[in-house]
């Protein structure tokens, strides 16, 4: 995923309705969203959010919130990446939750069931304000027609992972990018799991299209759920489709798609208009550049994992992944578009950077070192960089040793996570280089951070703080404020999913 712009907000002082400005606030955001800054910045200047950090976990937010209006608890409960994938932002999501404007508590994706579950039993404990009529939401970028070209492998045979580069052609689009930005691909559900739905519905082959460009089948909502638990008619059915909309998860298949709910609960057949639109939209998936536009002019490149899994004796299909590194043909255009992002290289090309981004992560730091090069940018350059094992997964090994040889790279710390007795990771790499890396950050250098928000992004955080304290002899408050000051100065930037 990819690094944004922290999306602009409507103040509380507009003259607009809590829904209104709550649905503003989610256009904004279908503009700006994606993966969040290091220090996203208030909707309100006079207003902190001290909760709004994915490196705490949910009960350390949750006491932080305590005693704040409803809307800032709902925002609380949520992962705090302002992500997008909702619709909205953490805020907006919020407001639009406690108004009533928004009826579904189970957007967050990265949040997962118990952000899901949290924003329940808040929501439950007083009625929602009436809303006025809420307003549709934007449908989102419309895109450009680009040309799919290529889906390399870059990991090994041997490897447990299947990462692509994938190539895609700008000419003729318009569009363009700078290092750091992020691209937003439209793509199709899997067709064998739309003919799948549709015979298990019995319904017309002419649905083919809305489920196969316009709606979300891979991930139903709790509104989906409470639709199916009213049409069932088993009431054994029933009680278990109202337990799997509150987020239990022993209540039903896990981490169903629709078709696992049709095929586990054969008595809720609503009418397919009803169900359909309770369905999310399928929304672009937004990657991280894994290219400079100096050195690939007219094209995008992208560094991917492929999602796949095994779930009840289905092979489930990531839908953007598999798209673009199985179903994805020269002949047949994609839609696209370019999503600028807050992700990028000091102004000053003298100043040193130190990048951590292990697997996927190394997409935008690919970019930066390209353009560098391009450049002859005079900065120091220490990437940290981490996968399973030496010889199946190291990402973009020739580019990378290359730049070490000649120079470009001043600093290229390894971790290997399989290929010894004990797993090492990029965190482990920063501690042991702790002294060395600190007088980086004492000359000034930008830290950049690229990958999973959920472990590695609270792993480096954590490292960053430890590193303060022992090396700058800090204590914990005076670490984190000085990792907060980092942020503001655009020092720490993080490029998280």
């Amino acid at each position: 995923m990819n690094a944004i712009s922290p999306a602009p907000l409507i103040p509380e002082s507009a003259p607009f309705t809590p829904a209104q400005r709550a649905w503003l606030n989610g256009f904004l955001a279908g503009l700006y969203g994606g993966a969040e800054a290091a220090l996203p910045a208030p909707a309100q200047e006079a207003e902190d959010f001290p909760w709004h950090d994915p490196a705490l976990d949910l009960a350390e937010r949750m006491v932080l919130a305590e005693g704040k209006p409803k809307p800032r608890r709902l925002m609380a409960a949520m992962a705090q990446l302002d992500c997008g994938q909702c619709g909205y932002i953490c805020q907006t999501y919020a407001e639009a939750l406690a108004s009533g404007a928004e009826t579904s508590a189970s957007l967050c994706v990265p949040g997962g069931k118990p952000t899901t579950k949290a924003l329940k039993s808040l929501l439950a404990e007083a009625a929602p304000l009436a809303p006025a009529a809420p307003a549709p939401k934007p449908a989102g970028p419309v895109g450009e027609p680009v040309r799919f070209l290529a889906a390399t492998r870059l990991t090994g045979p041997a490897s447990a992972k299947d990462v692509r580069h994938v190539v895609l052609d700008l000419a003729g689009t318009g569009l363009a990018y700078q290092a750091g930005d992020s691209v937003g691909v439209m793509v199709e559900n899997d067709p064998a799991l739309v003919d799948a739905v549709i015979a298990a519905l019995g319904a017309e082959p002419s649905l083919r299209p809305v489920l196969l460009r316009e709606r979300d089948i891979g991930r139903p909502l709790d509104r989906t759920t409470d639709l199916l638990a009213g049409a069932a008619r088993d009431p054994r059915e029933a009680a278990m489709l109202r337990k799997l909309s509150d987020g239990d998860d022993d209540a039903g298949p896990k981490e169903a798609d629709l078709l696992d709910l049709l095929q586990a609960f054969p008595s809720a057949r609503p009418p397919v208009a009803d169900l359909i639109a309770s369905l999310p939209a399928l929304k672009p998936r937004l990657y991280s550049i894994a290219s400079s536009p100096l050195a690939a002019p007219g094209k995008v490149e992208l560094c991917i994992g492929v999602v796949q899994a095994e779930r009840r004796g289905r092979l489930r299909d990531g839908i953007a992944s598999c798209h673009l590194a199985l179903r994805a043909s020269p002949d047949q255009p994609l839609r696209a578009y370019i999503q600028p992002s807050h992700f990028r290289l000091p102004e000053n090309p003298e100043t040193p950077v130190v990048m951590i981004g292990p697997g996927t992560g190394i997409a935008p730091f690919r970019a930066f070192l390209q353009h560098r090069a391009a450049t002859a940018a005079p900065g120091r350059n220490w990437l940290f960089f981490g996968e399973q094992r030496s010889a199946t997964d190291f990402l973009f090994r020739p580019e990378i040793e290359a730049w070490r040889e000649d120079g470009l790279l001043t600093r290229l710390s390894l971790a290997w996570s399989r290929d010894g007795v004990q797993k090492v990771y990029v965190q482990d790499r920063m501690r042991e280089e702790a002294s060395d890396l600190w007088r980086w950050l004492q000359d000034g250098a930008h830290v950049y951070v690229c990958g999973d928000a959920s472990r590695m992004a609270k792993d480096v955080d954590t490292a960053l703080r430890a590193i303060a304290m022992e090396q700058g002899r800090m204590n914990a408050d005076q670490a984190r404020d000085w990792i907060v000051s980092l942020a503001r100065q655009h020092r720490y930037q993080r490029d998280v999913y």
